[in-house]
């Protein structure tokens, strides 16, 4: 039972990971936050400066600068698990007389993911810019609680749009900032947002129908194996019945890689499907990540490295921008573009 116990500390790992990551975004003291400073503290004294020097500057250019690491690690997992389910999943769900179209849905939505994907990564998501200032100004009201008239952008030196920000990461200020996304190398602005979203539920798609079949391929391995009615002899001589914990033991030690593949799968859905339903939730109620958060007192540390702790935040008008549920997924997929006034 040795396996048994492995991957069951293996799914109890990932699950407490997506339990964390769930309860704890935006806050800015977090389980992980304080084990990194923990465990900094105390590694800090016996570590040579010049690691340390090499360690930070390395965390700071991954997320703190523009590169393009998270979106080579994107392609070189994505193609890691549809290399496997090619090689090994796919033939054993023919042999099993699945059909050519349920084995064709993973390789289509994959298709609509890479351009997704790639409009997230080049699309630009909204930069203010001088020329079509006087036209985003206009395009929305400030609310006088997140966002104020007459305010200026100390780096861009333009006057700052209501629901725009400034992103040091692209070092250029955004109409409708929602994040700057890593794993795209782009910030998610009024003019990607749809993209963003799309790709978020056709990754969760992708995840979903491949975690399935592979879970259907498993499932019809075992029936076609006979575990389920074998027995073995144990220890102290007596016969057992095999039972459901032998048959996932013996699918552990005949498809180690497919197991675990299924449980990165696991992890990818229900970690971005948590996210893309709270992204589709602040459609519905046409609200950014950026807002939702500053409207809860929570602030960027990077962005804001000295600000003191915000008061209570006031929620009386968190949907100030909310128009009804259809306009706001109007807005999302028809963004509104800023009009260039023609001089008379």
């Amino acid at each position: 039972m040795d396996f048994l116990t492995l991957f069951a500390v293996y799914v109890a790992v990932v699950l407490t990971c997506i339990l964390l990551v769930c309860k704890y975004s935006g806050q800015q003291q977090t389980p992980f936050s304080l084990l990194y400073n923990s465990v900094g503290k105390v590694v800090a004294p016996i570590t040579p400066r010049w690691l340390q020097r090499l360690t930070q500057r390395t965390l700071h250019r991954l997320f703190h600068q523009r590169n393009n690491m998270f979106i080579y690690l994107h392609i070189l997992l994505e193609g890691a698990v549809y290399a496997e389910f090619t090689y090994e999943v796919f033939g054993f769900c023919r042999e099993m007389d699945t059909t050519l179209t349920h084995l064709s849905v993973p390789y289509v939505l994959l298709v609509l993911q890479t351009v997704f994907f790639y409009l997230c990564v080049k699309r630009d998501p909204g930069t203010v810019t001088k020329k079509k200032l006087s036209g985003q100004l206009s395009l929305y009201p400030y609310d006088r609680r997140l966002f104020h008239p007459g305010v200026s952008c100390e780096t861009c030196q333009l006057i700052k749009p209501a629901r725009s920000k400034h992103c040091r990461v692209c070092n250029r200020c955004v109409q409708r900032f929602d994040h700057h996304c890593v794993w795209v190398n782009n910030c998610i602005g009024a003019q990607n947002t749809r993209y963003f979203l799309l790709y978020l539920f056709s990754v969760c798609a992708a995840a979903g129908d491949v975690a399935v079949l592979t879970g259907d391929m498993l499932f019809h391995a075992v029936l076609r194996s006979g575990l389920l009615r074998a027995s073995y002899v144990d220890e102290a001589g007596e016969q057992q019945p095999a039972g459901p914990l032998f048959a996932v033991q013996h699918l552990f030690l005949t498809f180690p890689r497919i197991v675990f593949m299924l449980g990165f799968l696991a992890f990818v859905f229900f970690l971005l499907a948590g996210y893309a339903l709270f992204h589709f939730y602040l459609a519905l109620v046409n609200q950014t990540s950026n807002e939702w958060y500053k409207s809860r007192g929570y602030t960027c540390q990077h962005c804001h490295p000295n600000a003191a702790a915000d008061p209570a935040p006031d929620h009386s008008e968190r949907n100030y921008y909310s128009k009804g549920l259809l306009r706001n997924l109007q807005e999302i997929l028809f963004p509104p573009k800023p009009v260039q006034k023609k001089l008379s």
